[in-house]
C-alpha cells in the first residue's frame, strides 16, 4: 500500500475534479469535510460532490461578519442539495473581541482579526479529521501557486485536497453556467472573491481579482492556505500510519 500511496500525488495531478473527490471520499470518509467559504470555486466542489457522495460534509468558518449575500447563499445550498452546513465560530463574540482586541480589529491589524475569526476555529475543526477539501487553484495568488491535488498540509496536519487546483477562473465559471450552480450575486458586481465585509471591496477595472480583499494592507490570504507542502514521503508516512491504525 505505501507505493501506491507514494504515486498518488503524482497520479492526481492527471485526474479531473471529480476523479480527485473520489478518490478522497473512498479513502478518507466519514472523517473528511469540505470547508466554504461559498465563492464561484466553493459553489462548484459543493455541487461536484452531491453528484459523487450523498453523505458529503461542507463546514464553513462563521466569522459573524459575512455579507448578507453569503448568507442566503448558505439557506439556499442547504435547500437545493439536502445537506446542513456546519458553522464554525470563533470563541470570542465579535463583541468579546472588541472588548480585548479594541473595536475595528481588522482596520488595524487583519492579520490577528484572520486568525481569531477564522485560522484558529479552523485548526480546530481539522483537529477532528483526517482530510479537508479546499476551493483554491493555483493562479489565484503566489501563496497557492505550488498547490497539488492532494498533499500534507504541514500547517494543520492532515491530508489536503484541492481538486480544482489546476482550474482556472473560466473553467469554474463554464462549469456553473453548464450546471446552473447557484452562486453569490456580488460576483456580478465586481466582487470576484468574496470575504468579510469589513475587509472586502468591489474590485475596479484592470485591478488583480484579489484586490478587493483586505485593500490597503500588504495581504491577501487570512492564513488557512498559506502552507508549506511537505514531500511526499510524509503523505506516505502518515497514510500507512491511518492504514495501520484501521487494522
Amino acid at each position: 500500500m505505501s507505493e501506491q500511496w507514494q504515486q498518488v500525488q503524482t497520479v492526481a495531478e492527471t485526474w479531473s475534479p471529480e476523479q480527485v473527490l473520489r478518490w478522497a471520499y473512498s479513502t478518507f470518509q466519514p472523517d473528511i469535510a469540505m470547508a466554504s467559504g461559498f465563492g464561484a470555486e466553493g459553489m462548484v466542489l459543493i455541487d461536484m460532490a452531491s453528484r459523487l457522495n450523498p453523505d458529503f460534509r461542507v463546514f464553513t468558518l462563521d466569522t459573524e461578519f459575512l455579507f448578507p449575500e453569503t448568507y442566503e447563499l448558505i439557506d439556499r445550498v442547504e435547500k437545493r442539495y439536502g445537506i446542513k452546513v456546519e458553522r464554525v465560530y470563533s470563541n470570542l463574540t465579535p463583541e468579546d473581541q472588541a472588548g480585548l482586541y479594541g473595536p475595528a480589529l481588522w482596520s488595524r491589524n487583519p492579520d490577528q482579526c484572520c486568525r481569531l475569526r477564522k485560522v484558529e476555529p479552523l485548526k480546530n475543526k481539522l483537529s477532528e479529521l483526517r482530510a479537508w477539501v479546499a476551493a483554491i487553484r493555483r493562479d489565484q495568488t503566489p501563496t497557492r501557486a505550488m498547490a497539488r491535488k492532494v498533499e500534507w498540509d504541514a500547517k494543520f496536519q492532515l491530508v489536503k485536497i484541492n481538486p480544482l487546483a489546476s482550474w482556472t477562473s473560466e473553467k469554474v465559471w463554464s462549469y456553473i453556467r453548464q450546471h446552473k450552480v447557484p452562486y453569490n450575486p456580488l460576483h456580478d458586481q465586481n466582487y470576484p472573491s468574496v470575504g468579510c465585509t469589513h475587509c472586502t471591496r468591489a474590485v475596479l477595472s484592470g485591478e488583480n481579482p484579489r484586490a478587493g480583499r483586505w485593500s490597503g494592507f500588504n495581504k491577501s490570504e487570512c492564513g488557512l492556505h498559506a502552507t508549506t507542502v511537505e514531500p511526499v514521503a510524509t503523505l506516505v508516512g502518515i497514510a500507512a500510519s491511518c492504514e495501520a491504525n484501521e487494522t
